[in-house]
């Protein structure tokens, strides 16, 4: 073999493979609620990442459309939370998710009927933009079941906060009576009632008969 051959390296260097990042640990709900009592910044720094999917959904769901204030609705719900498990107000009767959910409904009916005072909830405008409706095969049924969603929204600013709540939280959001009874701190009798009579005040306010 000649010496230049010879020369030639037998082995190539390899690339180095990227550094793997050190995964994230996970906290428990408990552990997340404990670091809030304790002000330790960098577990508690996890419950938004946490709940903020959840905290505005609900507010999305509630308000329909996601408006100027958002952003400050959505800090006004973290406030909220962070203010209830800092001082132990949260008996841990559901998840840390379920409870967000229950704060940002209330937090998005207490902006229904600021905006229903303030600028009167039937003289804004209250449709989506028309490309919303872009390949609908009905507009006209779609703008109508906007507006009746709107009036719908109208009715709950302005009912009881028990009974508009109790509406919101199980026919809106899925949550059971025994759920919304530990959210709103009264008994299963109580939630129950609350929901039967909303529902009747609402289809009454509305207009409707029949069964709810």
């Amino acid at each position: 073999m000649s010496p230049a051959r010879r020369a030639k390296p037998w082995l190539y260097p390899v690339p180095k493979a990227p550094a793997q990042t050190e995964a994230r640990p996970v906290h428990a709900d408990a552990e997340i609620i404990e670091a809030v009592v304790c002000g330790d910044g960098a577990v508690a720094g996890e419950l938004y990442d946490r709940l903020v999917n959840v905290v505005e959904q609900t507010l999305f769901r509630v308000l329909g459309r996601r408006e100027s204030d958002h952003e400050d609705l959505v800090q006004s719900a973290f406030e909220q939370i962070v203010k209830t498990l800092a001082t132990r107000r949260f008996a841990g009767a559901c998840s840390l998710k379920t409870w967000a959910s229950s704060v940002a409904t209330h937090v998005a009916l207490n902006a229904l009927r600021s905006r229903r005072r303030e600028r009167g909830l039937f003289d804004r405008s209250e449709v989506d933009p028309p490309a919303a409706s872009a390949g609908t095969d009905n507009p006209e049924r779609d703008a109508s079941l906007r507006r009746d969603i709107e009036r719908v929204r109208g009715v709950l600013a302005s009912m009881s906060p028990g009974r508009a709540e109790a509406l919101l939280l199980h026919d809106v959001l899925g949550h059971d009576l025994a759920e919304i009874a530990a959210l709103t701190g009264v008994s299963l009798a109580a939630a129950q009632s609350r929901l039967v009579r909303g529902r009747h005040e609402l289809h009454a306010r509305l207009g409707k008969r029949g069964d709810p």
